[in-house]
């Protein structure tokens, strides 16, 4: 569908009946009241947290619909042929919200804001609050999803209505891509569009989640992540009843032998440009740099980083993570087959070639007897930070936030690499509080009583307005 859906109005009720307010006046891109601007930002995300729209890797989980329709309705006030939307449901409930605001200039870069709609299922045992409820208390909005990464989702809606909002067009389209199962490798959402719908998802630069956190005095802004080559290792033996083991050759204890070659095996540690500027960023004692910096000392000094630990080893090396271990189906009976998977991530240029060599590697003489299994997978990717688009991130966001910004690589992964592979440049935004750690960060993600400061989703919304302009504008 295109243009807009229900009344004009210049206030839109989420599904409890609360008010989001619009995000500044008819004037407001280029001169929009922040405190206002957030509020908007805030309600929204808080009506996004109340739709629940959990994807457990399950085809009929996630009914990302919900969420698009509160996007619809916190859209329906901008006047007809200001805003193209578009909704597209790759499964019953699984959709994704297309949002543009045409530009003058057909030359000119056409921003995408990438926002997913899903969230990861909660432990409600493990929550002091309502994961659900989207509760205001001491100033932070309280909800799974709040930090990962409905609240840019959000940000990212208020500006592109300020947009389709002011007087003039921008000289360059603005594209808000609200994305279903992103959560779940996107085969629902992003990899689904942009197989059967590429046209509806043209841009040519890409802002997503994985940034604003702080890395001691700098904004750390996201220009790669890792790569995953999940692997299967299965192992073979002789089943047989379970009351005689003497001589026995039991699948379970072959995986237990592979186990114990995992936790001692560590793959060699490769260190590129992103891992000096982390360093610089992160480590203010000149001593603990220059070990860091050493391949040779670097494991050494790892427990000195502290909570950031866990980060550093990640991304100064591929990781092998045994996730499934299965053997056997009764407690009577020797297992004759077993099986470990292995969650592998990947730095940018190791092959799949490379993965299976280091396995053999972590083996040793017990290759021959491993059948080594491929799973889903990807490549390591990267933006350059040479180009126009992260100059203006730098920018906006040291403006904003008054501090440098250092680009990172992500541990984990996100649907912004689907654009790196296309050679779209992508880059992870955002901008928290001074207090927001990368610790910090990682804590809330994906755990109990997730939040996020309404003073973080005004920072956010600044340096996007920021950026907007100075790209579009």
């Amino acid at each position: 569908m295109r243009g807009a859906n229900g009344p004009r109005r210049s206030e839109v009720l989420d599904e409890q009946g609360e008010s989001i307010p619009a995000p500044g006046g008819a004037d407001s891109w280029t001169t929009a009241d922040p405190e206002a601007g957030a509020g908007a930002a805030v309600t929204l995300l808080r009506a996004l947290i109340r739709e629940a729209c959990v994807n457990d890797g399950d085809p009929a989980s996630g009914q990302e619909i919900r969420n698009v329709r509160v996007l619809q309705r916190f859209l329906s006030g901008v006047p007809d042929g200001a805003l193209e939307m578009q909704v597209f449901e790759s499964a019953p409930g699984r959709a994704s919200l297309i949002a543009r605001v045409r530009g003058t200039d057909p030359e000119a870069p056409a921003l995408g804001l990438l926002g997913h709609l899903d969230v990861v299922p909660v432990d409600p045992d493990g929550w002091s609050r309502d994961p659900f409820s989207g509760e205001i208390i001491d100033g932070e909005v309280w909800g799974r999803g709040a930090v990962d990464m409905l609240y840019l989702t959000a940000v990212f809606a208020c500006v592109l209505r300020e947009a389709a909002l002011a007087p003039e067009r921008p000289r360059g389209d603005l594209v808000l891509l609200a994305v279903a199962d992103e959560e779940a490798g996107g085969e629902y959402g992003l990899h689904w569009l942009l197989r059967e719908h590429p046209g509806a998802l043209r841009v040519t630069e890409v802002l997503s989640e994985s940034g604003g956190m702080r890395f001691g005095d700098h904004v750390a802004i996201g220009v790669a992540e890792k790569g995953s080559a999940g692997r299967r290792l299965i192992v073979r033996g002789v089943p047989g009843h379970a009351s005689i083991p003497y001589g026995a050759q039991s699948a379970a204890v072959r995986l237990g032998e592979v186990m114990q070659r995992l936790a001692l095996f560590e793959p060699a540690i490769q260190l590129g440009e992103l891992w000096s500027r982390f360093v610089s960023a992160r480590v203010s004692d000149p001593r603990l740099a220059e070990r860091l910096r050493d391949p040779v000392r670097l494991d050494a000094a790892l427990g000195e980083l502290g909570g950031i630990a866990g980060y550093a080893h990640a991304i100064s090396r591929v990781t092998l993570s045994p996730t499934v271990l299965r053997a056997g189906k009764t407690h009577n009976v020797i297992p004759g087959k077993g099986r470990i998977d292995l969650d592998i991530r990947t730095l940018p240029g190791t092959t799949d070639e490379e993965v299976d060599e280091l396995l053999r590697q972590m083996l040793g003489e017990l290759a021959d007897r491993v059948e080594i299994r491929h799973l889903r997978g990807w490549a390591a990717t990267s933006s350059p930070t040479d180009t126009p688009l992260y100059a203006a991130v730098e920018r906006a966001v040291t403006a904003v936030s008054g501090a440098p910004v250092v680009p990172n690589m992500a541990a984990g992964g996100s649907d912004a690499r689907l654009f790196r592979e296309l050679g779209i440049p992508a880059y992870g935004f955002g901008l928290l509080g001074p207090s927001w750690s990368y610790e910090r960060y990682r804590e809330h993600i994906h755990g109990h009583d997730e939040r996020i400061d309404t003073g973080s989703v005004g920072l956010a919304l600044e340096a996007l307005r920021r950026i907007v302009r100075d790209r579009i504008g």
